[in-house]
């Protein structure tokens, strides 16, 4: 009988310069690497602490007014209290009231109040209080009287005034009742008048002092009084204001929520802005968003330079001329004037900065991934597999673009810089979305408020300082990738 035919060998199996294992053993033999990832390790735990402690409304009010009109403007952080000589007013916002209601007259008239305490233990007076409420009522229209109890046992009526009557007029015959918001400012005439008319306690001339100044002021003295200060507002109104026989409804009108908020210097981890915005959610948020930038496109400029490199290397002849010309081109044009251009003209969304940098991101990867692909074209288990009948795309996936992951894992933690740098730059220049608080729109907005010139460090530094260190951890990283990527440094 013949012999039959000899099974042919399989191919040999390709040398990998690095797998996973080997990625990991670099960066633990590297001390820059293990910084580098610690400090992701950072960001990632700030980022998954702003998705799920920060409410994203409050990421979507960045440049809502409303949202941040309870905070100073242009106030630095709390913590400096720590390091001054005298300790500066903070910035307080005070809620949670304690709540109490009786009755006079035999239940012709209610009240009901809210009291809210303050302690005040700061060098300086306030910039300011107000006191902001919601009141519940119907028919008539109640009265609302503000007083404070200071920490010396006086008591000063700080304002009185009628509440706007209800829909439906005075019958209580209507609807139920209504709700009304409304706000008492230090800097209200009708305050100013009443703090004046009540001089006789204070022991010294208040005449041009502010009425917040006057208030938390020594006897005698133009000294801050240290103490504690309880504000009560107190709700007059005729029982029964629901009207009708109403069986169930609360008697008369009551005072639903309180809020006191007493303007300071400093506030918070990080201060605000002056657009009274607190720097530190602008911080945290922008966290998350400078990873999702720097990621996704170094991502996607690796994979698209890495397919289009591996492609027009292994095809080789006119296929491979033709590519590496166009590459060529592409390489040429100047990448930001054409940013510039496309945010102005096109979106200057932030998804849409993501596509653009993708664009122009991968032409560098590209010529790389094409030189790998030449040398691997040429290997021996390439050719075996060649002559085993496996087609081209099957030994690219299988044999040629396996040798270029390590290269490509270290081309992506060196590309995240980058990104996240020209993100920055675009939003420091004004064409970035403004909706998202992103370090490098807020850097945007202090050069626009003049934030240098007036000595607002807390609103430059940081989202300076955040860049910086985001950069770094994906530098650490992709240095220490580059002993297992380089051929030289592997060699030696």
């Amino acid at each position: 009988m013949p012999a039959s035919a000899p099974t042919p060998p399989p191919p040999p199996t390709p040398p990998t310069p690095g797998g996973a294992a080997a990625l990991l053993a670099a960066l633990r033999r590297s001390r820059t690497g293990m910084a580098g990832v610690c400090i992701l390790a950072a960001l990632a735990a700030l980022s998954a602490a702003a998705v799920a402690a920060v409410p994203a409304e409050t990421m979507q009010g960045w440049n809502s007014p409303d949202q941040w009109l309870s905070l100073p403007r242009s106030a630095a952080p709390a913590w400096i209290n720590w390091l001054a000589a005298e300790r500066l007013p903070e910035h307080l916002v005070l809620g949670g009231p304690e709540e109490s209601r009786y009755e006079g007259y035999g239940g012709a008239v209610t009240a009901s109040a809210h009291s809210i305490s303050a302690e005040y233990e700061y060098d300086g007076f306030p910039d300011d209080f107000v006191y902001e409420y919601t009141a519940r009522y119907a028919g008539s229209p109640p009265l609302l009287e503000l007083r404070v109890a200071r920490p010396d046992g006086a008591v000063l009526r700080l304002a009185s005034e009628p509440l706007p009557p209800a829909a439906g007029g005075g019958g209580g015959t209507g609807g139920g009742p209504e709700t009304h918001s409304g706000r008492v400012f230090s800097a209200d005439a009708a305050v100013r008048k009443n703090v004046w008319l009540q001089r006789g306690m204070f022991g010294f001339d208040i005449g041009g002092v502010p009425a917040e100044a006057a208030v938390f002021s020594e006897a005698g003295s133009s000294r801050p009084l240290h103490g504690t200060y309880v504000f009560t507002a107190v709700l007059y109104g005729a029982g029964g204001g629901g009207g009708g026989g109403g069986g169930g409804e609360a008697a008369g009108p009551e005072l639903v929520q309180s809020r006191l908020i007493v303007g300071g210097k400093v506030f918070g981890a990080m201060g605000t802005d002056a657009l009274r915005r607190d720097l530190a959610v602008g911080l945290v948020w922008g966290t998350p968003l400078a990873l999702l930038i720097g990621v996704a496109v170094a991502a996607g400029s690796v994979a698209m330079g890495l397919a289009y490199g591996a492609y027009a290397g292994y095809r080789g002849g006119w296929t491979d001329e033709a590519m590496m010309r166009a590459n060529d081109v592409a390489y040429a044009l100047p990448a930001l004037p054409f940013l510039i251009i496309l945010a102005v003209t096109i979106s200057s969304s932030i998804f849409v900065m993501i596509g653009f940098l993708m664009v122009f991101g991968w032409v560098g990867v590209a010529k790389v991934a094409r030189s790998m692909a030449l040398q691997t074209r040429a290997a021996g288990f390439v050719e075996a597999s060649r002559m085993m009948g496996q087609s081209d795309s099957r030994v690219m996936l299988r044999h040629v673009v396996p040798q270029m992951l390590p290269f490509a894992l270290a081309s992506v933690a060196i590309s995240v810089p980058a990104a996240i740098t020209t993100e920055a730059g675009l939003s420091f220049l004004g064409l970035g979305d403004p909706a998202f608080p992103t370090w490098g729109q807020m850097l945007h907005d202090a050069s626009e408020h003049g934030a240098a010139a007036q000595g607002m460090w807390w609103w430059i530094v940081p989202p300076g300082l955040m860049i910086a260190l985001a950069g770094l951890a994906f530098v650490f990283i992709g240095n220490a990738l580059d002993d297992v990527v380089n051929p030289r440094l592997r060699r030696a």
